[in-house]
C-alpha cells in the first residue's frame, strides 16, 4: 500500500524532503484534547485496579510440589465433610451402629477413587494441553455429545462454590459457635470477596494457594495419626452421642447392614461420593506442569489421590472410635469433634484445635475459589465452540473472564441463600455432575483406545471402561437415592440445559451461514452509480447541524434533509427557522406521516429512493447523547428504531451521528482545526488528557532500552533509534505493491514503520516489542521510518496453556 508523499515522488517511496517551504509531516497520536473516561470506568479502575495488557496471559509452569498445592485444594478438602455426610444418612436409621457401618461404605468409595484415578492417569498421558471430560468427550464423540460433559461441569462448578464455602463456614463456626446465626451472611460475603478478588485478576496458579493445602494435609494428618496412636494405646476418649443439637439417633438392628436397608446404604454411599469431587483438576491443568507434562501430571495425580484416600479413611476411622456425631446445624463438624478428642482441652490442645479449624476453613475456601478459575475457562471454551453466549469468551478488565465470574457468583449466592448454606442440601446435586464428568472422560478414553490401538491399549481399555461403567452406576445411584432430596432438580435440568446448548449452537451456525454466504462476491460487486444521502431531522439544533455537516463531507449525488410532519406547530417552526437562517440553498423535504409511525415512514422513503436499482442510500440520524443516566431516562431512542427499520431495505444504510451534550464527561474543549500539512497541537503527546492507564504492558516505557530516545523526540529528517510496542499492523492487500505498515508506540508517542515489498515479517505483529533505527521521513502525511533496522525484543504473547476446565 503506497503512501502519499509530500514531494510528489512516486507512491510507495519514502522521502526525506529538502524543500524548506514544505510543511513537516504530522506525528501520530491524539491531538491535545480532553477525553475523560466515564464515571463507571473510573470506578472500575478503583475497585479492580488498572486494566492488564493482553500479553500478561502467560503463566509460569508449575513443579509437582507446587502443582499439588495449587490444583488439589478442592479435591483434598472434600475429605473434611465426606464422612460426615455418610453419617447423616446412617445415624438417624441405625444409631451408633452407623459408626461401624461407615467403614465398609468408606472402603467402597475408596474403590471408586482407585478406578477413577487409574482412568485419569490415561487421560493426562494423552491430553497434555487440556484434558478435562469436556475436551475428552468433544475429541472422541463430537461437540454435541460433549455438551453432556459441559452441563455436568457447569453444575459441578456452580455447586462446588456453594458446598466448599458452606463447609468452610461450618469449620469457622465450629471454632466460634457464637457465629452460628451468621452462617448465611458469612458464606455470601466470602463468595463476594472471592468474586472481587478474581475480577481483579488473582490467578489460580499463584503459589499462595498452595499454603492452605499443605497446612490442611499436615494438620489433619497429625490429627489422624495422633488419634490412631491414642486409640492403639486405649487413650482416645469416646464422645457422647446424646447431646443437644445432634441429629436424632436411630436404633441398630441385626444382619449384615445392622438394620439399614440397601437403599439407605446406597444413600450414604451417594453422600460420601462427594469426597471425590475435584479429582479431575489435574487433568485440566496438565499444561501448567513443567515438561514432561504427562509424566509429572500422572505422579501428582497419584499423590493427590493417595492423600485424599488416606484422609477420608482416617476421618472415618476416627469417627468410628470417637463417635463424633453430625449436628443438625452443621456445626460443630465431625472433624472438629475428632480434632478436639485427639488434642484435648489443655492450653496447647486449644492452640492445636484452632490451628486445625483454621487449616480446614482455609482449604475449603480455597477449594471454592478454584471454581472461579475453572468455571470461566470452561464457559469460554464452550462459548468458543458456539454452544454458549459469545460474551463468555471475552476477557475482561484484568484478563479474567469477567462475565463467567459474575454468572458463577450470582448462581452460588442464590444456592447458598436457598439452602441456608447447608452442605447436606447440596451434596446430592453436587455429586451427580462430578460423576457424570468421570463417566464421560472414561467413555471418551475407551473410544480413543479403540480408534488408536496404541501400545497396551487393551489394558488401558479395561481401566477406562471399568471407571466409566462404575461412575455411570454411581450417577444412577445418586439420581435414585437422592431424588427426593434435591437430585430431581438436576435430573430435570440436565436434559433441558443440554438441549438449550445444542439449540444455541444451531442458532449461531445458522447466523454464520447467512453472513458468510456470498460475502467475497459482495465485497467485489460493482458499486452502484449514484449515492444519495438523507438526513432525518426533527428540529434544528447542534445535533442536526453536525449531521448535515457530516453529510456534506460524503459528496453525495443527492443530499436531502427530511422532516416527517407529525406535529403541525413543530413543522411550521422548523420551516420558518430554516428560511430565516438562510438554509434555503439546502432543501428541506417535509413528508407527511399521518399514522405517526416514523420507522415505517422512513422505511417507505428509503425503499422509494433505491427503487431504480442504481442508488446506494445513506440515511443519517442525529442522536443526542446525554452525560448523566437521569438525562438519558428523559429521552427516547427514536434514532435507533428508525435505523433498524431502514436497514431492512437492500442498499440502504443507516448511520447514527451522535452529539454529546455538555456534562461532567465533556468539558467543552474541542479539538483544534487540522493545519494542512502540519502537526496538530499537542500531536506528539499520544493520548494526552486520557485517564486510561494500562498496567504493565500497554506500551513500552520511555528509557527502558539503552541507547533509544522517546518516540515523541523523533524529528523529521533526523536519524533516531526508538523502542516501543507495535500497536497496530496494516496488512497489505493482494493488489498493488506490498508494503507492511506498523505503528510503533511508547508512552510518549507513536511513529510509523514501513517495510516496502513485505507482506509479513515473522514475529512483527501487534503486541511485539521492537527497537527500530533509521531516518525519519513522511508517509501519508505522518512521521515514519522506511525499512528501518529493527530488533525484536519479544513477540506477541499467545496463551497456549489452555483453559483449566475442572476443579
Amino acid at each position: 500500500m503506497g503512501g502519499s508523499l509530500d514531494d510528489g515522488s512516486s507512491p510507495g517511496e519514502l522521502t526525506v524532503m529538502g524543500e524548506a517551504e514544505r510543511l513537516a509531516p504530522r506525528p501520530l497520536g491524539l491531538p491535545d484534547i480532553d477525553l475523560p473516561e466515564t464515571f463507571l470506568y473510573r470506578m472500575k479502575n478503583r475497585l479492580l485496579g488498572p486494566p492488564l495488557a493482553s500479553e500478561r496471559q502467560s503463566e509460569e509452569r508449575l513443579s509437582k510440589v507446587a502443582a499439588l498445592g495449587v490444583l488439589s485444594p478442592d479435591c483434598i478438602s472434600s475429605s473434611a465433610y465426606g464422612t460426615e455426610e455418610m453419617l447423616r444418612v446412617l445415624v438417624p436409621v441405625v444409631g451408633v451402629a452407623a459408626f461401624t457401618l461407615v467403614i465398609p461404605v468408606t472402603m467402597s468409595i475408596l474403590l471408586v477413587l482407585f478406578l477413577v484415578t487409574l482412568s485419569y492417569r490415561e487421560v493426562v498421558q494423552v491430553y497434555t494441553k487440556a484434558g478435562g471430560s469436556y475436551v475428552v468427550a468433544r475429541e472422541n464423540f463430537g461437540p454435541r455429545v460433549a455438551q453432556v460433559a459441559a452441563v455436568a461441569l457447569i453444575i459441578d462448578y456452580t455447586v462446588t462454590v456453594a458446598v466448599q464455602i458452606a463447609a468452610g463456614t461450618d469449620a469457622l463456626v465450629s471454632a466460634f459457635p457464637a457465629l452460628v446465626p451468621l452462617v448465611v451472611p458469612i458464606s455470601v460475603g466470602v463468595v463476594l470477596v472471592m468474586s472481587w478478588g478474581n475480577l481483579r485478576g488473582i490467578r489460580e496458579a499463584s503459589r499462595i494457594f498452595a499454603f492452605p493445602t499443605y497446612f490442611f494435609i499436615v494438620s489433619m494428618g497429625l490429627v489422624v495419626v495422633g488419634g490412631l496412636v491414642r486409640e492403639a494405646f486405649g487413650d482416645l476418649a469416646m464422645r457422647s452421642v446424646h447431646v443437644s443439637g445432634a441429629i436424632p439417633l436411630g436404633h441398630p438392628g441385626g444382619g449384615l447392614l445392622m438394620g439399614a436397608s440397601v437403599f439407605i446404604v446406597l444413600r450414604s454411599f451417594a453422600n460420601g461420593g462427594s469426597s471425590l469431587t475435584g479429582l479431575e483438576a489435574i487433568s485440566n491443568g496438565v499444561s501448567a506442569f513443567r515438561p514432561p507434562e504427562g509424566r509429572n501430571a500422572r505422579i501428582t495425580l497419584v499423590v493427590m489421590s493417595t492423600v485424599l484416600g488416606s484422609l477420608v479413611l482416617g476421618v472415618s476411622l476416627l469417627a468410628r472410635f470417637t463417635h463424633a456425631i453430625p449436628y443438625v446445624s452443621g456445626a460443630p463438624t465431625v472433624i472438629s469433634q475428632e480434632a478436639r478428642s485427639v488434642v484435648g482441652h489443655s492450653p496447647v490442645g486449644d492452640i492445636l484445635f484452632y490451628a486445625v479449624q483454621a487449616a480446614t476453613m482455609l482449604v475449603l475456601y480455597t477449594g471454592g475459589n478454584t471454581s472461579f478459575n475453572g468455571f470461566p475457562f470452561l464457559t469460554s471454551f464452550v462459548a468458543g465452540d458456539s454452544f454458549l453466549p459469545r460474551q463468555l469468551e471475552k476477557r475482561g478488565h484484568r484478563l479474567s473472564y469477567s462475565n463467567g465470574i459474575i454468572v458463577l457468583t450470582i448462581a452460588a449466592v442464590v444456592l447458598l441463600v436457598v439452602t441456608r448454606a447447608q452442605v447436606d442440601s447440596l451434596v446430592g446435586v453436587y455429586a451427580i455432575g462430578v460423576f457424570t464428568g468421570f463417566t464421560m472422560a472414561g467413555a471418551g478414553m475407551v473410544r480413543h483406545h479403540l480408534r488408536e490401538r496404541e501400545e497396551h491399549w487393551r489394558r488401558r481399555l479395561v481401566v477406562n471402561g471399568s471407571a466409566a461403567v462404575l461412575s455411570g452406576a454411581v450417577v444412577v445411584i445418586f439420581a435414585v437415592t437422592k431424588f427426593a432430596q434435591g437430585a430431581w432438580i438436576v435430573v430435570i435440568l440436565f436434559p433441558v440445559l443440554v438441549f438449550a446448548l445444542i439449540r444455541m449452537h444451531r442458532q449461531y451456525s445458522a447466523e454464520a451461514a447467512q453472513l458468510e454466504e456470498g460475502a467475497p462476491q459482495a465485497c467485489e460487486a460493482p458499486v452502484l452509480r449514484r449515492h444519495a444521502v438523507m438526513v432525518m431531522v426533527d428540529r434544528l439544533d447542534l445535533a442536526t447541524a453536525r449531521a448535515i455537516q457530516y453529510a456534506r463531507t460524503l459528496s453525495p449525488d443527492e443530499l436531502r434533509v427530511v422532516h416527517f410532519a407529525i406535529d403541525p406547530q413543530v413543522t411550521s417552526e422548523l420551516r420558518d427557522q430554516w428560511g430565516r437562517l438562510g438554509l434555503s440553498r439546502l432543501s428541506l423535504d417535509i413528508v407527511e406521516c399521518p399514522d405517526r409511525r416514523l420507522g415505517r415512514a422512513a422505511l417507505e422513503l428509503a425503499a422509494e429512493t433505491v427503487a431504480p436499482g442504481d442508488t446506494e442510500l445513506t440515511v443519517l440520524l442525529p442522536r443526542r447523547g446525554y452525560a448523566t443516566g437521569w438525562s438519558r431516562l428523559l429521552h427516547d431512542r427514536t434514532a435507533d428504531r428508525i435505523a433498524a427499520a431502514v436497514s431492512e431495505v437492500p442498499h440502504a444504510n443507516a448511520t447514527i451521528v451522535p452529539y454529546l451534550l455538555p456534562g461532567h464527561r465533556h468539558h467543552g474543549k474541542a479539538a483544534a482545526p487540522a493545519q494542512p500539512g502540519g502537526s496538530q497541537p499537542g500531536g506528539s503527546q499520544a493520548g494526552a488528557g486520557r485517564s486510561r492507564v494500562i498496567e504493565e504492558g500497554g506500551a513500552a516505557r520511555v528509557g527502558t532500552v539503552e541507547g533509544t530516545v522517546p518516540i515523541a523526540e523523533a524529528t523529521w529528517r533526523q536519524r533516531v533509534r526508538v523502542a516501543g510496542r507495535v500497536r497496530s499492523v496494516r496488512v497489505p492487500t493482494g493488489a498493488g505493491q506490498p508494503n507492511l505498515r506498523c505503528t510503533l508506540a511508547d508512552d510518549s508517542g507513536a511513529i510509523l514503520l514501513v517495510f516496502q515489498g513485505r507482506r509479513a515479517i515473522p514475529g512483527l505483529g501487534q503486541g511485539a516489542r521492537v527497537v527500530a533505527s533509521g531516518m525519519v521521513g513522511s508517509w501519508e502525511g505522518h512521521l515514519a521510518m522506511l525499512n528501518p533496522d529493527y530488533e525484536l525484543l519479544s513477540g506477541p504473547d499467545i496463551d497456549e496453556s489452555g483453559p483449566d476446565l475442572e476443579v
